[in-house]
């Protein structure tokens, strides 16, 4: 069993709510990849994360996107390196940076207006592209 993913202080994935499994994987490891389980699949309980606020856990269900499985709960895949043991703390990585993604509270949007030498700068452009049109249609007729 993993051991619990330590994100902040205050918020930590426990080990309960971790499940790995190995399989084997495609890409690095020669021959030794027809032997060896080196690929790293961890499931993850997010009902389970402890410390995190609703808001948080539902930015992270938003985050997680497709990695959900029928249950909800996210999977994370490793098949980097060669080792069991890499993929698991690259897959354990993975799953810090998207639960401390998820703390993150997206910034509010600051409504701002155009600057009144913008402004000045907009009117004349449409002052002559009109111009512009109504000497066309002068020349038509």
């Amino acid at each position: 069993m993993a051991a619990a993913i330590v994100v902040t202080e205050s918020v930590r994935v426990p080990e309960h709510a971790l499940h790995v499994h190995a399989a084997r994987a495609s890409g690095p490891g020669g021959q030794n990849v027809n032997k060896v389980a080196t690929k790293i699949e961890l499931r993850v309980d997010l009902d389970a994360i402890e410390g995190l606020s609703d808001a948080a856990r539902t930015r992270l269900t938003a985050l997680c996107g497709g990695r959900l499985d029928a249950d909800g709960r996210l999977m994370v895949t490793s098949q980097a390196t060669r080792t069991q043991a890499r993929n698991l703390e690259d897959a354990r990585q993975k799953v810090r940076t998207l639960v401390a993604a998820a703390l993150r509270e997206p910034r509010s949007r600051k409504e701002s207006r155009p600057t009144p030498a913008a402004r000045e700068r907009r009117l004349e452009a449409k002052k002559r592209r009109g111009w512009l049109k109504r000497g066309r249609t002068q020349s038509e007729e």
